[in-house]
């Protein structure tokens, strides 16, 4: 075979191996914010119950998600929901906000200083107490089943609202592998980063653009005449579909927004120099170039042991770059179009265990939210004094994406044909929390 149809590849999967399958899809989902609810401040549970905008409208609006993905499942009380000086307090301390009245954990300090801009839910409760399942249902809004692969909820949104003519990548993945398309298929597939502080592998054309060019009409041809002559005709189309994506992706000038190069080092700095901090960074610059979703993982969140002192060195990394990314975010003023998610799994237990650590614990945790037409400043729900069960206000994980969506102007109940012909919702129930909003 000739050097021409050598093609260049393109792409990862999740093990950080080239794939020409993983590279780039077409993941626009261009979604847009409405306002709260009238009249009693109750969302309904279905969007046609809201003022409905059209796609267009709402692709103009170019709202975007950034989600913070604690994985490992994150202790509300060594986070936002402290409980010093009672049994299964521990040894953290609270410290005072921005809001009178609100404390969160110490080493949160940052956090604490833009408490204004962000909404805490107390009351999330859940059954998964398994990380696998926990982290698909917290990602898809659905719990695993053997029978069907539920897309992402960022995918889900893609294919409801999303622009086909964009350059880059609508959902990005920063840090790692994440929830996938589902039975949305290939083309939907978030783009998997690694590495915040360096180019996404693979996007440099090894030889002169003519000659990339020549090398991707060369691939049309032999698949053309080949296969798809042969009962490959649709498998053709959508290899084309997405190596055409792929190609205009690493030829276009849009792909600066992934150098932070460009930054000042006093806001790199700001973010802090982690993996986490600098991914962070690069979010709200892909956010501001027009990607519409992204996630920026943070791992190690799994704490059976020493859950204080690890909680502490996490928060080292994670609290600056959460704080720095709301104030980013405002004084760009890309704040009320971009909801802000920080949350994990699941929580942890009340109850320390012989390692000094906390266990899995679905039925009390936390959330926080910012930006995206939430209202800063509250607590949701509570707790009960010993952190055991909800107080008040439960909020489910159906609740907690419907609302999600709310923000973003996605239709939660939008039906969704899966390839044997089985209709799936974008949400599996739920309605939106109305007190997030107004």
């Amino acid at each position: 075979m000739t050097d021409e149809s050598s093609i260049v590849r393109v792409g990862m999967n999740g093990q950080g191996v080239v794939s020409r399958r993983g590279f780039i899809r077409t993941m626009s989902w261009g979604a847009a914010g409405l306002g709260a609810a009238a009249g009693a401040g109750v969302i309904p549970a279905t969007f046609t119950d809201l003022m409905v905008l059209k796609a267009d409208e709402l692709r103009k609006r170019q709202m975007a998600c950034i989600l913070l993905w604690m994985a490992g499942g994150p202790s509300q009380l060594e986070t936002f929901d402290p409980k010093p000086g009672t049994e299964h307090g521990g040894t953290t301390k609270a410290i005072e906000t921005s809001v009178p009245g609100i404390s969160i954990a110490e080493g949160w300090n940052q956090t604490a200083k833009v408490m204004k801009e962000i909404a805490l839910v107390r009351s999330m409760t859940n059954r998964e107490a398994n990380h696998q399942r926990a982290s698909y249902q917290l990602h898809t809004g659905y719990a695993p089943s053997a029978t069907i692969k539920h897309p992402h909820l960022g995918c889900s949104v893609a294919a409801q609202l999303g622009e086909s003519k964009f350059d880059l990548p609508h959902i990005v993945s920063i840090g790692g592998a994440t929830a996938g398309a589902g039975f949305l298929g290939a083309s939907l597939e978030p783009f998997v980063i690694q590495n915040a502080e360096r180019p996404p592998d693979n996007t440099q054309p090894r030889v002169a653009v003519d000659r990339f060019k020549r090398r991707l009409g060369l691939l049309n041809n032999l698949e053309v005449a080949g296969f798809g002559t042969n009962g490959g005709a649709d498998r053709v189309k959508e290899h084309r579909a997405v190596y055409t994506q792929t190609a205009r992706m690493v030829l276009s000038p849009e792909m600066k927004a992934f150098d932070l190069e460009g930054e000042s080092p006093a806001l790199r700095d700001a973010y802090g120099r982690t993996a986490f901090g600098q991914g962070c960074l690069l979010a709200r610059r892909l956010v501001q170039a027009g990607v519409t979703f992204v996630e920026v993982r943070s791992n190690g969140w799994d704490t059976h042991q020493e859950v204080n002192d690890r909680v502490g060195k996490l928060a080292g990394q994670v609290d600056p770059a959460f704080a720095t990314l709301i104030r980013d975010l405002k004084e760009h003023g890309m704040l009320g179009r971009t909801l802000v998610v920080w949350m994990g799994e699941f929580g942890r237990t009340p109850k320390i265990n012989a390692n000094a650590g906390r266990d899995h614990f679905p039925r009390v945790f936390n959330v926080a939210l910012a930006g995206g037409g939430v209202r800063g400043g509250q607590v949701i729900g509570a707790s009960n004094a010993d952190g055991t069960d909800v107080k008040d206000r439960p909020v489910s994980v159906p609740d907690l994406m419907a609302s999600l969506c709310h923000g973003l102007g996605v239709n939660a109940q939008k039906e969704v044909d899966t390839p044997i012909g089985r209709p799936i919702k974008v949400v599996d129930g739920g309605k939106a929390v109305a007190e997030l909003f107004g």
